[in-house]
């Protein structure tokens, strides 16, 4: 029995990985395998998310993530505060360290932050707000999530563009969220809570990865050759580490490149996107994503589009949603079910509400720009 629920506890973590592959596996039935299959895949995305996940592991083994998030809520007396802090440090890490790291790092520390009295009102929204924080805040840089690094690519675009291209949307999602957190009360926080523990940082690996991360950025603004960025990483980084990289994460993206590469070569499939697509790119985009999340719909729609611009802005937009709309909305809500059972459909009731505000707002913004 045990073994069993080792299994099916495997194969739900891992459901995204094993249906892309099955999607792979049957797309090779309508087009074989051949040489043009390894140009399906950009091995520049996937080295680089290697290279950040070693690098944020690195920062966060070493206690470097914590330390800051303590010391912000150290200054922050009240739930709204506090919960205000949590969201304040997902919005902006996510633009550097990716919004599933963000949320990794800080959604475990917002369940152990309102958890360790016996009030634990807010917490699920506060999560949600993360979730949605992490979400925006990611699509201003081009190592903010998988589909903002795999576009900065796939059309040789430059970080300037891709910021002010989403900045009214990042702009205004950022002021929806300072609206949402005003719904939180000034409630002064007591008992453990009020003086989060101090946290034991080792400046000489936190240095040691701090430079490791600017190497990775470098080679993101192709400053640093890819590859040599990614050998220095594997070599000057502690070897168990590459233990923590998210393997399947990887492998899910090698599945979906394959995938997306076999749709493209469909002359039906090809012929519906090439006939809808034009002019429409953002909707489709937003929309697609609710379906199959934003990373598999940027991965398909970018072989048939030349608006980068466009497409960014929807796969974006789309984040904001349906809980698949981003991948890494999952893992907040895998966190908080874990913390909170039986709240499942609470949460998925309010995070659709919270959803379809950003992106009513996100409609908005691009109708009137």
């Amino acid at each position: 029995m045990k073994h069993t629920k080792k299994l099916g506890d495997s194969l739900k973590q891992e459901a995204v990985l094993i249906i892309s592959a099955l999607l792979a596996l049957l797309s090779t039935i309508a087009v074989p395998p051949d040489r043009r299959y390894l140009s399906y895949i950009d091995w520049h995305t996937l080295a680089l998310l290697f290279s950040l996940m070693v690098v944020v592991s690195g920062l966060s083994e070493h206690q470097g993530l914590k330390a800051i998030a303590y010391r912000l809520i150290a200054l922050t007396p009240h739930k709204r505060g506090r919960a205000s802090a949590l969201v304040a440090l997902t919005f902006f890490s996510s633009m550097l360290i990716t919004n599933d790291v963000a949320l990794i790092t800080f959604v475990p520390l917002t369940i152990i932050t309102f958890t360790a009295g016996e009030d634990r009102s807010y917490l699920l929204y506060t999560i949600i707000l993360e979730t949605v924080a992490a979400n925006v805040g990611s699509a201003l840089t081009p190592v903010g999530n998988p589909q903002n690094l795999f576009l900065y690519n796939h059309y040789n675009l430059d970080f300037l563009t891709m910021a002010t291209s989403m900045a009214p949307y990042v702009g205004g999602g950022a002021l929806l969220l300072l609206v949402l957190l005003a719904f939180i009360p000034k409630k002064r926080e007591e008992g453990e809570t009020a003086h989060p523990p101090q946290v034991d940082v080792d400046s000489r690996e936190i240095m040691r990865y701090s430079a490791l991360f600017v190497v990775a950025i470098l080679a993101v603004f192709r400053v640093v050759p890819v590859f040599i960025a990614l050998a220095a990483i594997i070599i000057l980084s502690e070897k168990r580490l590459l233990k923590s990289v998210d393997y399947s994460l990887l492998a899910t993206f090698v599945a979906l490149f394959v995938l997306v590469g076999n749709l493209g070569r469909l002359e039906m499939i090809e012929a519906i996107i090439s006939a809808y697509l034009e002019g429409r790119e953002f909707l489709l985009a937003l929309i697609l994503s609710q379906i199959v999340s934003n990373v598999p719909a940027t991965l398909l729609l970018a072989q048939f589009s030349d608006n980068a611009i466009e497409l960014l802005r929807g796969v974006n937009a789309g984040g904001c949603g349906t809980l698949i709309a981003s991948m890494a909305s999952v893992i907040s809500f895998r966190f908080y079910v874990k913390s909170e059972p039986g709240r499942a459909f609470t949460y998925l009731l309010l995070f659709t509400l919270v959803n379809i505000l950003f992106t009513i707002l996100f409609i908005t913004i691009h109708t009137i720009s």
